[in-house]
């Protein structure tokens, strides 16, 4: 064989090879036996912006093995809170697992006494989970800033409250008595920028049945002083709330807002809980997806738009199953509703007796970026593929939630085909197509991106609808409210497999070029939201 064709056979192994050891991706799964209390932390490459002043919060499963006993998915695990503040070029790193009744329960016993959703089961076979249907709330999704609250999310019932600063659990948060005892509220708001005066956490809680009910709330996310005739209005104070009920089951873990509308999927998916009441399976595993069926957008009107008061809409969705939205907007041009979304060609799940560090990634169904338009005279929506390279946690300028943006930033594998462990963040411009890619392959794995807009810098009137050589022009140039959408940092907890140990990276949101890396001095395990709160 000639040179050049050993050479094209090493190129083909290499590209099919996995740009990842298997080994290094299984490694965060573990238990965190430290919380560390306000840290200082040096750079190992770069330095910390100084404007970037604020907190990132980040909640994961922190405990995933108690007694020899393992989470049979790690979205069952113990919710641990991670905090990283950042003022005058220094950073500053705080963790604490979330004390709910459930984990103080388990720490007494040092013990499992609990089932978990996603399939964990209490030891001693079925007939010690057969007709055990209590859930332990394990706060492990999300965690955002209202107000003086800190609240750490589980979407089957209510958030807990913690201290900001030092990460201690209030307690389980009721807000005010807003909730009723074991009421379902998101793990996922949105934070609307000021569609309607003021800044506003949007969220929902949902009950499930073969009719399922959705309840919309809208809380102020910042102080609003007082106008003429109106008064001031607190963060964390309630400004709309709202009951809507619709036909079918609903699997829901995120939504997407505009200034007028809040928009569900509702998957295609049924729920058949006797394996889970006879102690075979857990809850999630009980959903099982409906070939050939089509999911439903639910459109609420949102109080305070120009649709408030109008009945909620159901329009047939492609086929594909959603957790995640990117982000949607209502454009003026064409009257539809447009909606970005992860889309998945089927529920992935982990089945009972299959381990979940030793996962084949080439069975489970990939997701991909897709846009679907909502024509809502007609009632009709048709989509098109945005991002074809597998990915997960995109989110868009913060500025921009509920209008059209001309940037993504997301989750990616390496590869450019094929299902894998997330291991590269990518910034998409929506307008051109055009990709920015950081990688932290072979031995990186990376979590949800987080884009923190610079101080100052106003991501305005999007130019997502230029043609592409004015787009091209408007970014040589730098020129325009778009060069200002991606002014600002990425942060990302970033596995490092190396290590065994986490890294903190900061990319420019721009350019992606690396700013800062800082290797912190523990290991915290794949998991699921983050948030920054500015400072």
């Amino acid at each position: 064989m000639t040179a050049a064709g050993t050479a094209q056979v090493d190129a083909a192994a290499r590209a099919a090879a996995p740009a990842y050891d298997r080994d290094d991706w299984a490694s965060a799964f573990r238990n965190v036996g430290v919380e560390l209390d306000g840290v200082e932390l040096t750079t190992a490459r770069g330095a910390i912006p100084p404007e970037l002043r604020g907190t990132l919060y980040r909640n994961g499963p922190g405990r995933l093995e108690r007694g020899g006993h393992w989470v049979h998915h790690p979205f069952d695990g113990d919710g641990m809170i991670t905090a990283l503040r950042f003022a005058g070029g220094q950073a500053q790193l705080r963790n604490r697992f979330v004390r709910t009744e459930g984990w103080l329960a388990e720490e007494q016993a040092d013990r499992v006494l609990y089932r978990g959703v996603f399939g964990t089961q209490k030891p001693g076979g079925v007939l010690a989970n057969a007709f055990d249907l209590r859930l332990k709330n394990i706060a492990n999704t999300h965690v955002v800033r209202l107000g003086e609250q800190l609240l750490a999310l589980w979407e089957a019932a209510e958030p807990h409250a913690l201290d900001p600063d030092s990460l201690r659990t209030r307690g389980l948060s009721r807000l005010d008595g807003l909730l009723k005892p074991g009421e379902a509220f998101s793990a996922h708001p949105r934070f609307d920028p000021g569609h309607h005066g003021g800044p506003r956490m949007v969220t929902f809680g949902v009950k499930t049945g073969p009719s399922s009910t959705i309840r919309l709330l809208e809380f102020a996310s910042a102080d609003q002083p007082g106008t003429a005739g109106q008064a001031s209005v607190k963060a964390g104070q309630v400004l709309a709330d709202s009951s809507h009920r619709f036909k079918g089951f609903a699997f829901l873990h995120d939504f997407a807002i505009t200034p007028n509308w809040a928009v569900f999927l509702q998957n295609a998916v049924a729920f058949n809980p006797t394996g889970f009441v006879l102690g075979q399976k857990g809850a999630a595993q009980c959903l099982s997806s409906k070939p050939g069926e089509a999911g439903q957008f639910w459109l609420i009107p949102r109080e305070g738009g120009t649709q408030a008061g109008r009945q909620p809409l159901q329009i047939p969705a492609p086929e594909g199953f959603v957790f995640h939205h990117l982000n949607a907007f209502e454009d003026a041009a064409t009257g539809e509703l447009v909606v970005d979304s992860i889309v998945y060609p089927d529920f992935p799940s982990i089945a009972p007796g299959v381990d979940f560090r030793a996962v084949d990634f080439d069975t489970i169904p990939a997701g991909q970026l897709l846009r679907c338009r909502l024509d809502l005279a007609a009632g009709t929506a048709r989509s098109e593929l945005l991002e074809p390279r597998t990915c997960e946690f995109a989110m868009v300028n913060p500025a921009r939630v509920g209008l059209e943006a001309r940037y993504a930033w997301m989750a990616v594998t390496e590869a450019e085909q094929g299902n894998a462990p997330l291991q590269a963040i990518e910034k998409l411009d929506l307008a051109t197509g055009e990709r920015r890619l950081w990688s932290a392959a072979p031995r990186g794995f990376v979590s949800e991106p987080v884009m923190v807009p610079r101080p100052g810098a106003t991501a305005g009137a999007s130019s997502t609808q230029v043609s592409s050589a004015e787009a091209s022009a408007a970014e040589d140039s730098a020129a325009g409210a778009s060069a200002a959408e991606d002014s600002g940092w990425v942060l990302c907890l970033v596995w490092n497999g190396a290590r065994c140990a986490s890294d903190l990276v900061i990319l420019d949101a721009a350019s992606l070029a690396e700013v800062a890396v800082l290797e912190l001095p523990l290991a915290v395990p794949h998991g699921l939201h983050g948030s920054w709160a500015q400072a």
